[in-house]
């Protein structure tokens, strides 16, 4: 085994000694809170009876094994974030779904009380255990420790653009500590003589050879992971003889479609007529998908009102009683294809800013068409404090209970942004915009505009209600953390 894949297996111990605690805490829990410290006996049909000891034994041990049988545990899934809570989640949804098949068939009598709180009990702790290991394993990464290292194939361009993104994502635990560019000749670069070093956002990667020179650079390196990026320079042989050569070394293969910006779920590989072919799902715009996210926006949206009255309401006389004007300011946004609504906010500016637009452009910091100012003369002290902690954007929540917006979705745009719009920016409008979104959660204000519009696509695209949970969660932190918000 690779030096660098040594940390996997007593990682992978740890996650199962800590998971197998949380089961057994919870059903234990569950049997405690059902019946208290007497042994009662599960009834069945054919008047025979079972211990609830026994049964919790046994819960604890299909869980366990369903933990497995779902790979919650992969290597590969190691600190992903939602694939690794997704996994949990079905393991535990489709454990509790047998056992209500088998009750049912079987002609047990299991209370409904015990199942109602080991289920939620230990889904909430598995989930939890989680993420707690997995920000202890980002700290690790961010060390530069638990990460598999990575010499990356393809051209130049594609390389930089891989390492470029395994860089600024530390988190994901890949390292590059090489690069293989094919036409590479160590005496004279490349075919158009450029160096043997890559600049990857200040970090220098050499270069080590071209497409043949793969299993020289893993001796150099010690690297585990083979990326492979713009595979034409291969081709199928290649491809097929590179594969048969790294499963012999331990070394992973991992490599890039070359579809740009297309999450996972919606990705399938389908062998036909003998070649593994990678097809592309369509993105849910509509059907169970589209009414399971105006559900979700629903219940979210009326729930988060009601706890932030009593803030609304505080924010409301502060902005009264320290300067004139009304108390919302009522933003003129473009909303589901292109239809414009007004977007609600609490007031944090003097009353009449929109005015002064021209009058402050030279201070202009925003990329794009977007117009920002970091110290805007027009904000209110209270307006200041308001927008540092995005309680300006609480009344946004009534736009979502009137069907203009959705909990999470692309930044809402003005019109004359949206005038703006070029090209395959539009897709933006396909889907409605959010109080919160990937835009806020990876930089806010302090993104480009072009990133901006990446990330807003990248939602449109790949929208799940997964994602959607993961967004609202990064949103709370970002609030508490609130960089970039001006």
């Amino acid at each position: 085994m690779h030096d660098s894949k040594r940390w996997q297996a007593p990682y992978r111990l740890r996650l199962l000694v800590t998971d197998t605690l949380v089961v057994v805490v919870a059903v234990v829990a569950a049997q405690l809170a059902r019946f208290g410290p007497l042994d009662v006996a599960l009834s069945v049909a054919t008047d025979s009876a079972v211990s609830y000891t026994v049964l919790s034994v046994a819960l604890v041990l299909l869980w366990s094994a369903f933990l497995v049988a779902f790979a919650t545990r992969d290597t590969r899934i190691l600190g992903a974030g939602a694939e690794e809570y997704r996994r949990i989640g079905d393991a535990s949804l489709r454990l509790f779904g047998v056992i209500a098949i088998v009750a049912f068939v079987g002609g047990f009598e299991v209370a409904r009380g015990y199942l109602a709180v080991a289920f939620p009990l230990g889904l909430v702790g598995l989930v939890a255990d989680r993420w707690l290991w997995r920000h202890w394993l980002v700290r690790r990464r961010a060390q530069g420790s638990y990460s598999s290292t990575v010499v990356v194939l393809g051209s130049r361009r594609a390389a930089r653009a891989m390492s470029t993104q395994f860089e600024r994502e530390s988190d994901a635990g890949y390292r590059v500590v090489g690069v293989c560019i094919p036409g590479f000749d160590p005496l004279r670069g490349d075919r158009r003589g450029r160096s043997d070093e890559l600049d990857v956002d200040g970090h220098v990667v050499p270069v080590l050879g071209d497409e043949t020179s793969v299993l020289e650079a893993l001796l150099a390196t010690g690297a585990d992971t083979v990326a492979v990026t713009a595979t034409e320079a291969l081709g199928a042989d290649g491809m097929r003889a590179l594969a048969w050569e790294l499963a012999s070394l331990d070394v992973d293969l991992v490599v890039a479609p070359g579809v740009v910006d297309v999450a996972g779920p919606r990705l399938r590989i389908r062998p036909v007529a003998g070649l593994p072919l990678l097809h592309v799902e369509e993105p849910q715009y509509e059907g169970a998908g589209r009414f399971a996210k105006v559900a979700f926006d629903a219940v979210v949206a009326g729930l988060a009102l009601v706890v932030a009255s009593p803030v609304l309401l505080l924010s409301a006389l502060a902005i009264k009683t320290t300067s004139r004007g009304p108390l919302l300011y009522r933003a003129q946004r473009v909303g589901l294809r292109g239809e414009t609504f007004s977007m609600l906010k609490l007031r944090t500016m003097e009353d009449g800013a929109s005015s002064r637009v021209i009058e402050l452009a030279g201070l202009d910091e925003g990329s794009g068409p977007l117009f920002k100012i970091r110290d805007d003369p027009r904000v209110t002290r209270v307006g200041r404090i308001l927008r540092r902690t995005s309680i300006d954007e609480l009344p946004q929540l009534v736009n979502v209970l009137r069907g203009h917006m959705s909990v999470v979705g692309p930044r809402p745009p003005l019109p004359r942004e949206v005038v703006a719009y070029t090209g395959d920016v539009h897709r933006r409008l396909l889907v409605k915009p959010g109080i919160t979104g990937l835009w806020q959660v990876s930089g806010r204000s302090d993104l480009s505009w072009e990133e901006s519009v990446r990330l807003d696509l990248f939602y449109v695209e790949n929208w799940s209600l997964v994602q959607d949970l993961v967004i609202v969660w990064r949103t709370l932190r970002a609030v508490i953390s609130p960089k970039g918000a001006y």
